[in-house]
C-alpha cells in the first residue's frame, strides 16, 4: 500500500528568500564513534542529503573532516548557496543525549549542526531541514534545544493477525497473519517518529493475545532482529510488551507466581536467549491485573514484587521494565456508591512507593479513569515520591472521535502537564518543580527513569492517521515529549507550515480547526468532566447511559434531581487523593472548576455554575454550541477546494461531514435524555 510522508512533506519548498541550494555537506567528529552512533551519524548525514536533494533538487558532495582538521571558508553567499556542517562535539551543554545547536555561519556561508551525541546530530539535522522550510532568512536558522523528557515513547495497539485495538488508521504495519512485516514503510515510519524526536517505542498490544506472547521465543528472533537494526539506525529503542503469564501459556508450567523459583529460573532462561540474541531490545512493557489480565495478584503477591522479578533479571542488559498502572476493581454494582474505579491507580500503588527497582518505571495515565475528553490528572503524581513514574496520553483518539473526528489533544496536554502536584519532600518541605511536567521529566527527583508515552494512532492508511488532521496529534506529541515549553499554539504552526506550506488562507482555516476542536468536541460529547456516555464496546457515538448500569462502573448517576459522581468526603472520598491545596479546591462546591464539577460531585439540574447558568441549561446550551461549531469548522475547509491537494481535501471533508452530522446527534440525543430525565424545560425552547 502507498503511504504519504505526513509532516516531512517533500512537496513543501524552502521558504528561505535567496537560498537556491547546498553547495557540500560536512561531517566533523571530534571524537570515536562506533557500532550504534557510527550508525545514527551516517542516518544523520543521509537525512540531510535527502533533504537537500528535495528542497533544490540536486545533490550535494558529501565529505568528512577529521578532528583534527580545520574547516576553512571559501564560500560566500552570492550565489545563493551554502553549505551544511554537522559537527559531534565534546560540549558539556550538549552532552544530554538528543541535545542540539543550530547555527548559521555568515562568514562562512555555512548552516551548522552540533551535538554531544549522535541522536543529537540526527535530531538537529531533522529540525535543520524543518527550519528550511518554516524560516524566511538564514539568520533565522538559530535554535538550542534540549529534550526534556528522558523517554519519549508511543505505545502500539497492534496485534499479530494485523488488527489494532482501538486503531483508527487502517491495520498494523508491523504484523499481519501471526507475522512480522518488514518492508519499505517500516523505515518511513521509524523515520517519521524520529524527526520529531520520538526515542522509544512498544511494537505490540499490551493487552497481549497468546500470539503476541510468542514474540520473546526464537519463532521471532530473526526478524527481530531485523527490526531492531531499523529502529537502531534512527535512534530509536525498541520495546516489547510482555504477558505476565507466559510461564502458563508457552512455557509449560502451572503457576506465574513471582516468587517462585521455577517461574524467575524459566524467565532468566528466555530473557537471556533474548537479550544475547538482540541486544538492541532495551525492555517492556507490562499490563497485569487489570481488566481481566493475569498477574501477581493471582498469587497473593503486589505489583512491586512481580516487577521487581523481571526488572532483576533484566538490569545486567541495561534493560527498563515499565510496569501500567491502569488496574483496578472493575467488578462494581452500581448501587454501590463507595467503590469507585478513580481510585484504583492510587490505591493500588500508593502504598508500594519506594519499593520498586531502580530499573522498573510506572506508567500512569493522565487521569484516573481512561483518556475521556477531559479528566483531573491522576493523584498518583504527587503521590508518589520515590519511584521512577512516566504519563501515559492517548492520541489514538478512542474517546475523542476516533479520528473521525478532528479533536487536536496538544492543549489538553498542556494543562496536564502544567498541573501543580503540590507535592513535598519525605520531610514535607514543598518541592519547587512540582508540576506533572516536573515529575515526568526527572526536575523533581533528578532521574532519568521517567518520560512520557502515548498510545499511538498510526496504522497502514495511505496518510498513517486516517484523519489527515490526527497527524498533528502525533507531531504535537514527539515535540511536547521533546520540549515541553512549546505552547500549542506553536505546534500547530509548525505542522501546519510543514503539512501545508505558506498559503495564509489555509494556515488560518486549519489553524481555526484545530484550535477549536478539542473544546468543540467536550461540548457536544461530554462537557462539565462527566465523560463516559459512549455505546458500549466500541466507544463511539452517544448512548448516556451505555455504561452506567455495567461491571465497569458508574459515570454520571443521573436521577430526577441531579447528576454526577460525589467522590467528595461524602462520597467515596476519591479526592482526598490529591495533596493539599488541591484537595480542598475540589472538596468545597463553590472552587470546584465548572470543567470538572460532575466528576467530583453529585449537584442538582439547578446548581448554578461559576457563569451563572444551571447545569440543565449549560448542558443544553453547549451541545447546541458544540453541534453548531463543528458545522462551522466543516463549512471552513470547503473554502479551500483548489488550495490543497484535491485528496487531502477530499479524506478531510468527508470526516469533517461525519464529525458535523455526529456531533447533531450527540446534542439530540443528550439533550432530550436530560429534557426528560430532569424535566426542566430548555430556556430556549429548542428542545
Amino acid at each position: 500500500m502507498s503511504y504519504e510522508s505526513a509532516w516531512l512533506n517533500a512537496d513543501i519548498p524552502c521558504s528561505v528568500a535567496g537560498l537556491k541550494g547546498v553547495e557540500s555537506i560536512l561531517l566533523k567528529v571530534d571524537h570515536a564513534a562506533a557500532g550504534k552512533e557510527e550508525r545514527i551519524i551516517e542516518t544523520a548525514v543521509h537525512e540531510t542529503a535527502r533533504a537537500v536533494k528535495e528542497l533544490f533538487g540536486t545533490a550535494a558532495e558529501e565529505k568528512r573532516i577529521t578532528a583534527t582538521d580545520e574547516i576553512t571558508s571559501g564560500r560566500n553567499a552570492s550565489d545563493g548557496r551554502i553549505d551544511i556542517l554537522l559537527e559531534l562535539v565534546g560540549e558539556p551543554a550538549l552532552d544530554t543525549d538528543g541535545a542540539y545547536r543550530i547555527s548559521y555561519n555568515s562568514a562562512a556561508s555555512r548552516a551548522e549542526v552540533k551535538a554531544g551525541t549522535a541522536r543529537g546530530l540526527l535530531y538537529g539535522s531533522f529540525r535543520l531541514t524543518f527550519l528550511f522550510k518554516m524560516v524566511s532568512s538564514l539568520n533565522e536558522l538559530s535554535e538550542e534545544s534540549v529534550p526534556a523528557s528522558p523517554l519519549r515513547m508511543l505505545n502500539h495497539w497492534d496485534n499479530m493477525d494485523g488488527s489494532i485495538e482501538r486503531g483508527y488508521s487502517g491495520k498494523s504495519f508491523f504484523f499481519r497473519d501471526d507475522s512480522i512485516i518488514i518492508d519499505d514503510r517500516t523505515e518511513a515510519y521509524v523515520r517519521m517518529i524520529a524527526s520529531v524526536g520520538i526515542n522509544s517505542c512498544v511494537i505490540n498490544n499490551v493487552n497481549v493475545r497468546t500470539a503476541a506472547t510468542r514474540l520473546i521465543t526464537a519463532d521471532y528472533r530473526s526478524d527481530l532482529k531485523k527490526l531492531a537494526g531499523i529502529f537502531e539506525k534512527y535512534g530509536v529503542d525498541l520495546y516489547l510488551s510482555l504477558n505476565f503469564a507466559a510461564p502458563i501459556e508457552i512455557g509449560g508450567l502451572n503457576t506465574c507466581d513471582p516468587l517462585d523459583g521455577q517461574v524467575r529460573s524459566w524467565w532468566k532462561e528466555v530473557l537471556d536467549d533474548l537479550f544475547s540474541d538482540v541486544p538492541q531490545l532495551k525492555g517492556f512493557l507490562i499490563k497485569a491485573d487489570s481488566e481481566g489480565r493475569p498477574g501477581p495478584f493471582t498469587y497473593g503477591r503486589d505489583h512491586a514484587q512481580g516487577a521487581n522479578m523481571l526488572a532483576d533479571i533484566i538490569a545486567p542488559y541495561g534493560g527498563i521494565i515499565i510496569w501500567r498502572c491502569f488496574v483496578y476493581n472493575c467488578k462494581q454494582d452500581w448501587r454501590d456508591t463507595k467503590t469507585d474505579r478513580a481510585r484504583a491507580q492510587y490505591d493500588n500503588f500508593k502504598p508500594l512507593d519506594g519499593k520498586f527497582s531502580d530499573n522498573v518505571i510506572l506508567q500512569i495515565k493522565n487521569g484516573p479513569m481512561d483518556f475521556q475528553p477531559r479528566e483531573p490528572v491522576s493523584p498518583l503524581f504527587g503521590g508518589l515520591k520515590d519511584t521512577h513514574q512516566m504519563i501515559e496520553f492517548q492520541i489514538a483518539q478512542e474517546y475523542t472521535g476516533q479520528q473521525k473526528h478532528v479533536c487536536f489533544l496538544i492543549p489538553e496536554f498542556k494543562e496536564i502537564l502544567g498541573f501543580k502536584t503540590y507535592i513535598r519532600d519525605k520531610e514535607g518541605r514543598p518541592i519547587k518543580d512540582d508540576t506533572v511536567c516536573d515529575i515526568v521529566t526527572g526536575r523533581t527527583f533528578k532521574n532519568k527513569n521517567c518520560g512520557m508515552a502515548a498510545v499511538t494512532n498510526t496504522g497502514d492508511d495511505a496518510n498513517w492517521t486516517g484523519h489527515d488532521l490526527a497527524a498533528a496529534n502525533l507531531y504535537g506529541f514527539g515535540r511536547l515529549c521533546f520540549n515541553p515549553a512549546l505552547t500549542a499554539e506553536d505546534i500547530e504552526k509548525e505542522w501546519i507550515t510543514l503539512t501545508f506550506g505558506d498559503d495564509k488562507e489555509v494556515f488560518l482555516t486549519v489553524s481555526y480547526i484545530l484550535s477549536t476542536s478539542w473544546p468543540t468536541y467536550e461540548k457536544y460529547s461530554s462537557p462539565l468532566g462527566v465523560g463516559w456516555m459512549v455505546n458500549p464496546g466500541n466507544h463511539y457515538g452517544p448512548n448516556v447511559d451505555g455504561y452506567e448500569f455495567s461491571e465497569w462502573g458508574t459515570y454520571h448517576r443521573s436521577d430526577s434531581r441531579g447528576m454526577g459522581v460525589e467522590r467528595g468526603k461524602d462520597g467515596t472520598g476519591y479526592i482526598g487523593q490529591y495533596n493539599e491545596p488541591n484537595s480542598s479546591l475540589y472538596e468545597k462546591l463553590e472552587t470546584c472548576p465548572d470543567e470538572l464539577l460532575l466528576f467530583m460531585h453529585h449537584v442538582p439540574y439547578t446548581y448554578r455554575l461559576h457563569s451563572g447558568k444551571t447545569v440543565i441549561q449549560y448542558i443544553y446550551d453547549s451541545h447546541y454550541e458544540g453541534a453548531e461549531e463543528a458545522h462551522r469548522m466543516r463549512d471552513s475547509w470547503i473554502g479551500l477546494k483548489g488550495r490543497i491537494k484535491e485528496n487531502v481535501y477530499e479524506r478531510v471533508l468527508e470526516r469533517l461531514n461525519i464529525q458535523a452530522d455526529s456531533a447533531d446527534e450527540w446534542r439530540d440525543t443528550i439533550c432530550s435524555y436530560y429534557r426528560e430525565k430532569s424535566g426542566i424545560p430548555d430556556e430556549k425552547g429548542r428542545i
